[in-house]
């Protein structure tokens, strides 16, 4: 199920709960701690009042004493607070004090039950904190008068601090809500440029879906998208290669199964004349089973690379003698260079034993002879050359022809490569499936050319034939 409005709204809602996240964390934080600050010093320097107010008060005389009105007044006046004196009684009769003089000319009955003063009766000692009264918020401060057990209150509204606190709580909203409105503006701008780069990079993977390969996928950011871009690409050109190698092949297997079956269906149709002498049909049959073998070749290389496609071709492994195999291989092919005027050379190295599968190996040894058999000129010497490397062995397949061209020489191991269509033939698979074959049985075929001389090299581990042929001896 698709988001609604795709990419853009995603990338914009994210970055608007980023943002907004982020944002109401910092008025979270910011606007109690600035309350608890201004709160803080207020009641701060009320207690620094409030002790100092009692200092005065123990140095009035008895008379000054009896003139309390004058001096929470002036107290008043200095503090810039409402100064309170209570009487205490011990304890507090129903949590309430007497009020001796009040500042204030609004005294009112609920400044008896302040919750501040009464804490400081109770503990006889200074006491701090907020209270509400008629609606509003005040920071108190109440200090037990030593000299005759009573408390005198210092009580200052808290209007301009909460006022201030309220400023800032309303400025940072309106803060919040134009970078939230920002976010979003940027942030749809953001994604809508990145859902552009993403629909291109979609709208050339339609078209490598349909099979054009021909308009390269292109992002010039250095960012992941332009990373997958040019991911996309490499694909592309990889698919387009891949695309021409099946067209090539294609045609090339169309054009090898027509002509020997064209060829089949004129010599079958030939011997049905009961007029042939026996030479004639015997030649006729001679050509009919040669095209056979080329049909059956061909089947044989499409069935080996599709079961190693899916993982289905065995490797059985055991002691192989390469300098039987080369032997092998030449006696096999003596025919096909003496008919193509080639001279085919053995040079075998005895000791040139590997662990591997015999038949395998024949087979990669049948096609690197063959290919040079075929991609070199009439009068070309091919050896087959055996050679022991250190912990490895090496079967080399060379010739003294022309060599293979520069452009050539990195895609000959690729299939359905045939290289100049105008002189190879086959289905160019062989040296795609030795290859193969080679590494499955964990060895190498490579391959070295320059003018004058080319040879391909199967090279394989001797160890496991190493380690049987000295238990035997020991035995």
């Amino acid at each position: 199920m698709s988001f609604p409005g795709g990419i853009r709204v995603k990338l914009t809602l994210a970055l608007l709960g980023i943002v907004g996240g982020a944002l109401l964390a910092a008025y979270a934080i910011v606007v109690p701690s600035l309350e608890l600050r201004l709160v803080n010093a207020k009641l701060d320097q009320l207690r620094s009042d409030a002790r100092a107010l009692a200092v005065n008060y123990a140095g009035l005389d008895v008379r000054a004493r009896r003139r309390l009105d004058e001096f929470v007044d002036g107290s008043a006046f200095t503090t810039n607070a409402r100064v309170v004196i209570f009487a205490v009684t011990d304890p507090p009769r129903n949590e309430v004090l007497r009020s001796l003089a009040d500042s204030s000319a609004v005294g009112g009955a609920e400044i008896t039950k302040d919750p501040v003063a009464l804490a400081a009766a109770k503990v006889v000692g200074t006491v701090r904190g907020r209270s509400r009264r008629e609606g509003r918020e005040y920071a108190e401060v109440a200090t037990t008068l030593l000299s005759t057990g009573n408390v005198i209150l210092l009580s200052s509204s808290l209007e301009d601090q909460l006022a201030t606190v309220e400023l800032v709580k309303r400025r940072l909203l309106y803060a919040i809500i134009v970078a939230l409105l920002i976010a979003v503006v940027l942030g749809f701008v953001v994604a809508a440029v990145h859902a552009r780069r993403l629909g291109r990079i979609q709208r050339a993977a339609d078209r490598i879906a349909e099979g054009t390969f021909d308009e390269p996928v292109v992002d010039h950011g250095n960012d992941e998208v332009g990373q997958l871009a040019g991911s996309f690409d490499r694909m592309r050109v990889q698919l387009e290669q891949l695309d021409l190698a099946r067209k090539e092949f294609v045609a090339n297997a169309s054009h090898e199964l027509r002509t020997p079956l064209f060829s089949l269906a004129g010599f079958l149709e030939l011997l049905a004349d009961e007029d042939l002498d026996d030479e004639t049909r015997s030649e006729f049959l001679a050509t009919t089973r040669a095209q056979v073998e080329r049909l059956t070749k061909l089947a044989t290389d499409l069935l080996d690379l599709s079961r190693m496609d899916v993982g289905r071709i065995r490797i059985e492994h055991e002691d192989v003698s390469l300098a039987q195999v080369a032997r092998v291989v030449a006696e096999e092919f003596g025919a096909l260079a003496d008919a193509s005027g080639h001279t085919l050379a053995v040079q075998a190295d005895e000791e040139a034993w590997v662990f591997a599968d015999e038949e395998r190996v024949q087979q990669i040894a049948r096609a690197l002879t063959d290919n040079a058999l075929v991609h070199t000129p009439a009068g070309t010497t091919v050896r087959l050359r055996t050679e022991r490397r250190g912990a490895r062995v090496a079967l080399v397949v060379e010739d003294d022809g022309p060599g293979i061209a520069p452009e050539h020489l990195g895609r000959v191991f690729q299939r359905f490569y045939r290289g100049d269509a105008g002189q190879a033939s086959g289905s160019g698979l062989g040296l795609a499936i030795a290859r193969e074959l080679a590494e499955r049985m964990g060895g190498t075929v490579t391959v070295a050319s320059r003018p004058g001389e080319t040879a391909f090299t199967l090279e394989l581990s001797a160890e496991g034939a190493l380690l049987e042929s000295s238990s035997v001896e020991s035995g």
